[in-house]
């Protein structure tokens, strides 16, 4: 089977999770060809492509980051087609009229087709007017009618840009995009649009997977300094979009019921949604998670990125609760990487609220918090840093699938966690959950673990199961295996009407057993 794997900002390039699932995935499968079908973000990322095996039979990149001006000028009979479909498209969009949109959208994907790139046509006056009548026309919202020419002229940039995967060579090639068996976006927004141009003309199953959901890391990311129309225009865009791909896919696999219910809430129908959960390598947790140490049992541990998400300022405050009934409770903070300016405010804030403390009068003063980089001698590895202490605390206010907290269940660690994205559903009861921006809650969990051993032992031992049965790279690569042949054979009925993949191979050995007949009575025996 031929897989077109799509991808925007990752695979085959960039580093951490988004890579690593897809590499993953795509090792596990060695009886499938993979076709990798990348949009790239940077240079610098480019220049960084992990090895691929064998059965990755292509690779093809097409960077956003740069112009795309093949020189194309239209006729005045394509400037007319371009005019009315890119009218449609921001009437849809500033209107909220998904058909509208959808009509606009594959109009321009049919033009540039058969005519050539869109470049030109996008960034063309005829493109900021038709978005400033847009603005301007009843039913279009509030915020949006107050663009100004600034915000119509960043809009259409933006807009350009992520349309750029319409004018792609990537479709009508003998062995391209509109020829695999099954298309496969990694993630949804812009990394699945050629995934919908190759079902709209070639028929090309769908298949998207949101471990982290688009629109709402758009929502993540838009800058509170950005003007409000600007905002709202792209906004409007990426909703569409994500109603677009919602409503054309042939099956949508989020990886947690957090992203589902975003899933859902954009227009996608249950009959298409199946959870699979992202895989991890459970065996660079095993030594650490099967050993019968279960750390420093006065240390709490934390691991991740620092940043405002991740709310370190609330965790502190909550341990300087804990060092006032535990003073000899420690904090170990695991940085897989940092945003320099709030992890100088988090250093700051640590070294007012724990001077350092000494045993006596010629004793160098130690900090009880510590901020420490995975990597270090004291911590090579993730899995060490996990087993530096007995519980693992995890503080955030936003939280998607929360890598670090299933990391910590491979390893054995009871967990304290705030209730944001999708712990609650990866916990499953084997940790204590505390809602966000509350230290005193948290202080009172991370208490309540540290003075009873017996009970973060059985909570550790109960986590690493749950995370064994729920989160490995095995269940994440048989759950896609199942996909992709149940894809191929909805799409490869036989003419009889049987679709193959449906029944068991098992069904079709021959003898009595698998004869329809084998349930009726036998015939009474003749004296």
């Amino acid at each position: 089977m031929r897989i077109g794997l799509l991808t925007e900002g990752g695979y085959p390039y960039a580093t951490g999770e988004a890579r690593l699932w897809c590499d993953r995935l795509v090792r596990g499968l060695p009886q499938h060809e993979f076709e990798l079908y990348a949009l790239s973000r940077s240079a610098e990322q480019e220049r960084a492509r992990v090895p691929l095996p064998e059965h990755v039979t292509r690779v093809r990149t097409a960077p956003l980051w740069v112009p795309a001006d093949d020189g194309r000028t239209y006729s005045r009979r394509e400037r007319r087609r371009f005019a009315d479909a890119f009218r449609e498209l921001v009437h849809g969009i500033c209107a909220g009229e998904a058909p509208a949109f959808a009509a606009g959208l594959y109009g321009l994907a049919g033009l540039a087709r058969e005519q050539g790139g869109l470049y030109a046509a996008l960034r063309s006056e005829r493109a900021v007017r038709a978005v400033e009548s847009a603005c301007r026309a009843p039913g279009a919202g509030r915020t949006v009618q107050a663009a100004q020419v600034p915000d119509l002229l960043e809009f259409v940039d933006e807009l350009e840009r992520m349309l750029r995967p319409l004018s792609l060579d990537w479709y009508e090639e003998p062995g391209s995009l509109g020829t695999v068996d099954v298309c496969h976006a990694a993630a949804g927004g812009i990394a699945a649009l050629p995934g919908l141009l190759a079902k709209r003309f070639f028929g090309v199953p769908l298949l998207v997977t949101e471990y982290g959901v688009q629109l709402r890391a758009h929502y993540l990311e838009q800058s509170r300094d950005a003007r409000p129309a600007l905002r709202a225009l792209l906004a409007a865009f990426h909703i569409r979009l994500a109603g677009e791909i919602y409503a054309r896919a042939d099956l949508l696999t989020p990886g947690n019921a957090h992203a589902r219910r975003w899933q859902e809430r954009g227009g996608a129908t249950r009959d298409k949604l199946r959870t699979v959960y992202p895989g991890m390598e459970a065996d660079r947790f095993a030594t650490v998670g099967e050993s019968a140490d279960c750390g420093d049992p006065d240390t709490l541990v934390w691991v991740g990125r620092i940043e405002p998400a991740k709310d370190l300022i609330a965790l502190l405050h909550a341990f300087a609760e804990v060092r006032k009934a535990a003073p000899q409770t420690r904090l170990r903070i695991f940085a897989t990487a940092a945003a320099p300016g709030y992890l100088a405010d988090c250093r700051s804030l640590a070294a007012q609220l724990f001077p350092d403390e000494a045993a006596d009068a010629v004793t160098v003063g130690e900090n009880p918090v510590t901020f420490e980089e995975i990597g270090g001698p004291d911590a090579p590895t993730p899995a060490e840093a996990y087993g530096a202490g007995r519980v693992v605390v995890l503080s955030s206010v936003i939280e998607g699938f929360p890598v670090t907290l299933a990391e910590a269940m491979l390893c054995g660690r009871a967990t304290v966690s705030t209730d944001a994205g999708a712990v609650c559903e990866v916990i499953g009861g084997t940790g204590l959950v505390v809602p966000p921006r509350n230290p005193r809650a948290l202080a009172d969990a991370c208490l309540s673990l540290l003075r009873d051993p017996e009970r973060a032992q059985r909570l550790g031992a109960a986590a690493r199961a749950r995370a064994l049965e729920l989160f490995t790279v095995e269940q994440n690569v048989a759950a896609f295996q199942e996909i992709y042949l149940r894809l191929l054979a909805a799409g490869s009925a036989r003419p009889d009407g049987e679709i193959p993949f449906a029944r068991p191979a098992e069904a079709r050995v021959p003898g009595h057993w698998t004869s329809p007949t084998w349930a009726e009575p036998l015939p009474e025996a003749t004296v």
